[in-house]
């Protein structure tokens, strides 16, 4: 297959973490035998510095036109002051705006090896294997903002078709899952939450091999650390999310493993890590790649629809951290090339046992 893919590496570690995820999807790409095109566009910080906007015209019209997009991280001290008229983060809020992804997908799974890294006890951690969907384009972070002398303002609002499109993306995803849905709101105080829960329950109407409960926020933050296990796909608005996801990284024993995909409708895509662009560490060569490759591997999965190719990274990726090499996040002293590298061959290790079977598949047939 063909795809064009923009990467978009950032600021801080993003070069670094970016430039592995692209050099396993090469990998894969000969594994396989696809053609993959790499085109590299500026966002955030450095794209600041070198055109004075955080998202450039030609970075988004670039990125709409790709086949999907691999995202690094955006900001850094340099770019911290929060009153500063144009910031890093204004470059990806935009871009989401741009491309029309609505639903983020953030997978949390506990590999057993790193188990000993989580804040939580063992037990607790125990088939751990939560889907986030949550509303990306919507709510408190687009709303009308206002900033007096003695007073600010930010408007949350939502309507309904923006709840109801990412509601059916997480029914959907639920029914390839376990068939169950967590969805969190604040309707005991928030009108939009009232909103939100009304209208999740009348799409839950349409999917009823789909079990539904809501959970008030605040609630669902104390549960995603005591019963973490009980949760299949967990859908929430915006803000919420933002906030749920970081804390439930934690389980996993460090930033560094998560990926994130932000889809839309089709097949289009923009895949990053959930971590910043950590810049006490940029430039050193110690960031763990492993957040990046598996974000390649939900490109590959969801935008170019290439499950096996998807699989074989994500299980290349569990092979690495149960034997190793690790990173420093990890109680390791592996850097980014060295992960990388073992990732490299245990994929190839992949490859060759899958084309293998079904060598041996079509000669039985």
């Amino acid at each position: 297959m063909k795809a064009r893919i923009v990467t978009l590496p950032g600021d801080g570690v993003g070069p670094e973490v970016t430039a592995a995820a692209v050099a396993v999807l090469e990998a894969v790409a000969g594994h396989y035998g696809h053609d993959f095109a790499f085109a590299e566009h500026p966002i955030g910080g450095c794209a600041i510095d070198a055109t004075g906007e955080p998202l450039p015209a030609a970075t988004l019209e670039a990125c709409q036109r790709a086949d999907a997009v691999l995202l690094g991280a955006v900001g850094g001290p340099k770019w911290s002051d929060p009153n500063a008229p144009v910031r890093p983060e204004q470059g990806l809020l935009a871009l989401r705006a741009g491309l029309g992804v609505y639903a983020n997908l953030r997978p949390l799974a506990v590999h057993p090896a790193l188990a000993a890294l989580s804040p939580l006890k063992t037990e607790k951690l125990r088939g751990v294997d939560v889907l986030f969907v949550r509303e990306l384009t919507g709510g408190a972070y687009f709303g009308a903002k206002t900033r007096g002398a003695d007073a600010a303002t930010d408007e949350c609002k939502y309507t309904v078709a923006e709840i109801e499109r990412v509601a059916r993306r997480a029914f959907e995803l639920a029914r390839g899952r376990r068939r169950h849905v967590t969805s969190v709101d604040k309707a005991n105080v928030l009108e939009t939450s009232r909103l939100w829960r009304s209208t999740i329950a009348r799409v839950a109407a349409d999917y009823p091999d789909v079990g539904l409960e809501h959970q008030l926020v605040d609630s669902m933050a104390m549960l995603l650390l005591t019963q973490p296990s009980r949760y299949d796909v967990v859908v929430t608005e915006n803000l919420f999310g933002d906030i749920l996801t970081d804390e439930a990284a934690a389980l996993a024993g460090s930033l560094g493993l998560l990926p994130s995909a932000s889809l839309g409708e089709g097949s289009h895509g923009l895949y990053e890590p959930i971590h910043g662009s950590a810049p006490d560490i940029a430039g050193q060569g110690v960031a763990n790649p492993v957040g990046a490759i598996l974000s390649a591997a939900l490109l590959l999965r969801h935008s170019l629809g290439l499950e096996a190719e998807a699989q074989a990274v994500e299980a290349a990726v569990a092979q690495v951290l149960e034997h190793g090499p690790r990173s420093r996040d990890l109680g390791g002293n592996a850097g980014t090339a060295a992960v990388l590298d073992a990732v490299r061959i245990a994929l190839e290790d992949h490859a060759a046992t899958s084309h293998a079977f079904f060598s041996g598949v079509r000669a039985c047939g």
